[in-house]
C-alpha cells in the first residue's frame, strides 16, 4: 500500500487546521476527511488523541487488516502520538441505534474543552465519542440563542446543546432521550460545567410520547433542539423512526410547544434527506446549513439545518 500520498496530505491538514484551531481556543477538530479516495477515513483530533474511522465503500473491497495497521501506525506518526492515543474504528452504514452500541472497548473517558465549556468524551467505547463535532457551531448558535429561554433538547444524546443553553443563560433546560446511559453521561456534562438541580431536567422517554404529553400538558419552550437518528427501531421506543418520513410530524408536534417568539432548530444527518415541501413553504422556516457546518466539515458536510417559528 503506497501511504506516501496520504502521510503527506495529513501532515500539511495537521499544520493548517492546528493553526485554525489554536487561533479559536477549539480543542478537538477534524483533520482528514477522504480526502484522498484511495484512503476513505476521517482523522479527528481530540485535545492530544486521535479517533479514525474508516467508511465502507459500497462495491470496493474493505481495507484489509495490514493496510489498516499501516494507516494506524501512519495517523501515529504524523501526529506524533503513541498506539494508545489512537483510536481506529470501521464505520458501516448504519441502522437502528447501531452509532449507539458498544464496541467492545474498555472504556476510556477524557474531558475535552469547546468554546470554555467542558464535555466527557469517549474515543474508544462507542462508535461515536459523545460529542458530535460537526455540530460545534449550532451549539455556539444555541448559547447565543439561549438566554432567559426555556430549551428543549430532544433525542438529547450526551447534552452537548443542553450545557450551551444553559451556559448562555437559559432559565430552564430540559433533555429528553431513551437511553439511561446517555442521560447519565448528559448528567455528568451539565455538572462538569456547574450545571445541576430542578432547572435542569433529564426526561427518559420516547420523544413521539413525550411531544404527545407535553402538547395536552401545553408546556411552552423559547427554544427547541430537534436532532433525531435517521433511523431508529430500538426495543424502548413505542414505533420506528425514519427521520425522512417522520420528520414533518416531529416538526410540527415541536412548533405547538414554541412560544410566540421561539424558535426551532431542526437537524439531520441523513444522506439525501428532503424536507417537507410544504415545511419548506412556511414563513418561519429558514435553512441554516451554511452557518452551521464549520470550516472543517465543508469537503463532506455531515449534517443539514434548519430554523422554524411558530407562525
Amino acid at each position: 500500500m503506497e501511504l506516501n500520498a496520504f502521510t503527506n496530505r495529513l501532515r500539511k491538514n495537521q499544520r493548517h487546521w492546528s493553526k485554525w484551531a489554536r487561533r479559536r481556543g477549539i480543542s478537538c477538530y477534524r483533520l482528514y476527511d477522504r480526502d484522498i479516495p484511495e484512503f476513505p477515513l476521517a482523522v479527528d483530533w481530540y485535545a492530544g488523541q486521535a479517533h479514525a474511522q474508516i467508511f465502507a465503500r459500497k462495491g470496493l473491497e474493505p481495507l484489509d487488516e495490514q493496510a489498516e495497521q499501516q494507516i494506524g501506525n501512519t495517523i501515529c506518526q504524523v501526529l506524533e502520538i503513541s498506539s494508545d492515543a489512537l483510536a481506529f474504528k470501521t464505520r458501516q452504514r448504519q441502522r437502528g441505534l447501531a452509532q449507539y452500541e458498544k464496541t467492545g472497548e474498555t472504556s476510556r473517558p477524557m474531558t475535552v474543552e469547546e468554546n470554555g465549556l467542558q464535555f466527557e468524551v469517549d474515543l474508544h467505547s462507542y462508535l461515536d465519542t459523545g460529542l458530535f463535532l460537526d455540530h460545534r457551531n449550532t451549539r455556539a448558535m444555541v448559547r447565543e440563542r439561549a438566554m432567559g429561554k426555556r430549551m428543549l433538547n430532544l433525542f438529547a444524546y450526551t447534552g452537548s446543546f443542553s450545557v450551551y443553553a444553559a451556559a448562555g443563560g437559559a432559565i430552564a433546560t430540559t433533555s429528553v432521550d431513551l437511553s439511561n446511559t446517555y442521560q447519565a453521561w448528559t448528567g455528568r456534562n451539565l455538572a462538569l460545567n456547574g450545571f445541576s438541580g430542578p432547572d435542569h431536567e433529564l426526561v427518559r422517554e420516547d420523544v413521539f410520547a413525550y411531544l404527545e404529553r407535553t402538547v395536552r400538558e401545553r408546556r411552552l419552550f423559547g427554544l427547541i433542539v430537534l436532532d433525531p437518528p435517521s433511523f431508529s427501531n430500538s426495543k424502548k421506543m413505542l414505533e420506528t423512526l425514519d427521520v425522512q418520513r417522520d420528520h414533518a410530524r416531529l416538526i410540527e408536534a415541536c412548533k405547538k410547544l414554541l412560544t410566540p417568539t421561539g424558535e426551532l432548530i431542526f437537524s439531520t444527518n441523513r444522506r439525501r434527506f428532503k424536507l417537507d415541501p410544504e415545511l419548506a413553504e412556511l414563513p418561519g422556516c429558514q435553512e441554516i446549513t451554511q452557518q452551521t457546518v464549520p470550516d472543517d466539515f465543508k469537503r463532506h458536510p455531515a449534517h443539514k439545518c434548519w430554523t422554524f417559528r411558530r407562525s
